[in-house]
């Protein structure tokens, strides 16, 4: 998205608060949004949560305000904004965040609705008491993230016939790859496939784990959803051309930034979804009242531009099925 366009969206308020609109904002509601990635990679998916916003009839900067608060993968950050919004007496948060938060957005929905966005089982993480029955003062839209990585493992496998070792990408310090682990690992024994985990913690781990996966042959790599991976996408799909591995992501946003193959649940849709119900609890709904979300729309994105700088041929059966297909 152009930067002229999203500024547009974000109704001037994403630059710097001219006094009078300091002084409005004191007269309408406030919306803290805090999320784990950066603006400049989740610009999209802004424009996605402002559109619902929109059509519930709030306009940022006109009759409500929207607080951002960006961590650009510095995970650790996540609870002192969240808890810095809550001392702003914001009317509702959406926490575009990583799971490392659910914590912190726990504590935050004792005092203020919390609508999260969540690639994990949010019954499971101990936050909501059921997805139709959420109760308390939290509820949101999960992408159901570690569910869909066997599917991701076979999608990998159908492209590439010799598949001897995979590797798998994770962020330890993030606790989502403990799951997202346990997953790959059934799934992988289900297959009879060996899978081999590399941690990359910040950006200067990138090109030690590519160098492990060149060392140990790897015939592919998976890469684990993490806020980190997300704000750094294109680097890694540099980095995947460079040292020619195949690699599938969890976003289609990987695909698009040059990534070869991505599959899971539509991000777009679910900030879309997210911002339907922060105009809901705004309106008045509670949040114990509105189910948790889960995804309906799944996408498989092929970049050709990326199969042929790696020389890959893509089966046609494979193509046929794909939702998105980048030439």
């Amino acid at each position: 998205m152009k930067r002229r366009e999203l500024i547009t969206l974000l109704g001037g308020a994403a630059t710097a608060w001219p006094l009078a609109a300091r002084a409005q904002q004191a007269t309408m509601p406030v919306v803290g949004f805090v999320s784990g990635r950066s603006l400049a990679s989740d610009s999209d998916l802004v424009a996605a949560f402002l559109r619902a916003l929109n059509e519930a009839g709030y306009v940022n900067g006109q009759n409500v305000a929207i607080e951002f608060r960006w961590a650009d993968g510095q995970l650790d950050r996540l609870p002192e904004l969240l808890a810095d919004l809550v001392e702003r007496k914001v009317a509702v948060i959406f926490g575009g965040a990583s799971d490392t938060a659910a914590g912190a957005l726990r504590v935050a929905a004792a005092t203020v609705p919390v609508v999260f966005a969540t690639g994990s089982d949010p019954v499971a993480a101990g936050l909501v008491a059921s997805l139709n029955r959420p109760g308390g003062n939290l509820t949101g839209v999960t992408v159901i993230t570690n569910a869909l990585w066997p599917k991701r493992l076979e999608l990998v496998r159908e492209l590439i016939s010799q598949t001897s070792l995979i590797a798998f990408l994770v962020n330890w310090s993030n606790a989502n790859h403990i799951p997202a682990m346990r997953e790959l690992s059934a799934a992988a024994r289900s297959l009879g496939q060996e899978v081999m985990a590399l941690n990359a913690s910040a950006e200067t781990d990138f090109e030690a784990a590519f160098a492990t996966v060149t060392e140990r042959r790897a015939s592919a790599l998976v890469v684990s959803d993490d806020a980190l991976f997300m704000n750094r996408r294109a680097t890694l799909a540099a980095l995947a051309a460079r040292h020619a591995i195949p690699a599938i992501y969890g976003r289609r946003e990987f695909a698009a930034s040059g990534g070869l193959m991505s599959y899971g649940a539509s991000t777009l849709d679910q900030y879309y979804q997210s911002g339907v119900y922060v105009g809901r609890i705004l309106k008045g709904t509670k949040a114990a009242d509105l189910p948790f979300l889960q995804p309906t729309k799944f996408e498989l994105a092929i970049n050709l531009k990326t199969a042929k700088v790696l020389a890959l041929e893509v089966p046609p059966t494979l193509l046929a099925r794909a939702d998105e297909v980048i030439e």
